[in-house]
């Protein structure tokens, strides 16, 4: 079977999907697929692929099809399907994410070669993404997105909450729910504990609740930056340290810090890679993401392997963190915003007055180890494609 990804980028400054993208197609290929990632080539991407992506398990066992030139990109995507289509191997391609260019030549030209393809829209059809933009991704529905979607064999959707909402739109496909992973072996071994607060000296002896994420209005920073404030007046020396790219929203969250006279509490760090950003969870008193919409957040899932207790928001979509008595899951809502500052400043202090907490930490290590590894999670996707093309034979018989 040939499995043919196709994504916008593979830069991981760009969030989740180019990272899940990576791994989720390098454990399909340690299986024995021949898996293929379509993309778009980029001197950053070049860059990227020299350190991040060597160090995802079994990813020289992919074969990555850059695609040079926005002019020519549906001539080139349609070439591409075209050749893979020509052939006996049984061929269906993965489309991550949904308004890109080169995703809407990817439908084309699977139903012009009769190909089955999947879509994994990664939240960006979840009612708060198509609030952003509104009219714009209206628009576009209207003038033929809704139809590509339509003509997908199968939907791929990363939590329960996501494949209603697809069907909400009126998919009526299989809707298969995949979550995201890790490579345990990518995390593991650990570095030292306290091998992060070495580098900043400002930590020694302090604990920190730790934000890794892109610094976008979606992932609550300033939420958590309200929440801080309250915090940091009852617990005596806690700091917050902030990992990610800036993507629009690091103005604001320093804004906040500043009326609040918490600069010298508050460290922004820039993106994190590998070991530095295990090991900046590892020495985290808590890991807190109180984000306004995820599909399946991978800073969570690692975040919990590495063994931190978490914070999160309901629209993380994640509740087995706290039934599996792994960190708390809390219901935030803007139109409450003391109420839901309050409560995620309650829940990070229940956090914090418990620790070293080693039945949380090793509860969130087992929840990933016995659910979430790619390995696991590449088996079932073989499964769904499987289904997939008997639907789609049985479809076009």
């Amino acid at each position: 079977m040939r499995i043919v990804h196709v994504i916008g980028s593979l830069d991981p400054a760009l969030g989740g999907p180019p990272m899940v993208v990576g791994r989720l197609a390098a454990a399909q290929a340690h299986l024995g697929m021949d898996v293929r990632i379509l993309t778009i080539a980029c001197s950053q991407q070049e860059q990227v692929e020299k350190g991040y992506q060597q160090s995802i398990p079994h990813f020289g066992q992919i074969t990555i099809h850059p695609l040079t030139g926005q002019g020519m990109i549906g001539r080139a995507v349609s070439h591409a399907i075209g050749e893979f289509a020509q052939d006996d191997l049984p061929t269906i391609v993965h489309i991550h994410g949904v308004w890109e260019p080169i995703l809407r030549q990817a439908m084309l030209a699977a139903r012009k070669t009769n190909t089955p393809y999947i879509i994994a829209p990664h939240g960006m059809l979840h009612p708060w993404s198509l609030s952003q933009s509104k009219w714009k991704k209206k628009l576009a529905l209207a003038m033929g997105y809704r139809k590509l979607l339509k003509g997908a064999t199968a939907f791929h959707a990363l939590n329960a909450d996501e494949a209603t909402h697809i069907r909400g739109l009126g998919m009526h496909q299989a809707c298969h729910v995949l979550p995201n992973g890790v490579f345990l072996n990518e995390i593991e071994p650990l570095p030292a504990p306290g091998s992060f607060i070495t580098q900043l000296p400002d930590l020694a002896g302090k604990p920190y609740i730790l934000f890794l994420s892109r610094l976008h209005y979606k992932k609550g920073l300033d939420r958590l930056a309200k929440a801080f404030a309250i915090l940091a007046e009852k617990v005596e020396h806690l700091h917050l340290v902030v990992a990610g790219p800036d993507d629009g929203d690091q103005q604001r969250f320093e804004q906040i810090i500043d009326k609040h006279q918490l600069a010298g509490r508050v460290h922004l760090v820039g993106p994190l890679w590998d070991k530095s950003k295990y090991a900046a969870m590892l020495d985290a008193a808590c890991f807190c993401l109180p984000s306004r919409q995820e599909g399946f957040s991978v800073a969570i899932t690692e975040a919990l392997a590495v063994g931190v207790p978490v914070v999160i928001s309901k629209a993380c979509c994640f509740d087995e963190v706290a039934s599996a008595g792994a960190g708390y899951v809390v219901d935030l809502d803007d139109a409450k915003p003391d109420q839901s500052t309050q409560a995620l400043a309650d829940a990070l202090q229940r956090v914090l007055d418990s620790q070293p907490n080693s039945r949380m930490r090793q509860a969130g290590r087992q929840l990933i180890r016995q659910r979430y590894t790619w390995p696991a999670i590449a088996a079932q996707s073989q499964q769904y494609y499987q289904l997939m093309l008997g639907d789609h034979h049985a479809r076009h018989a």
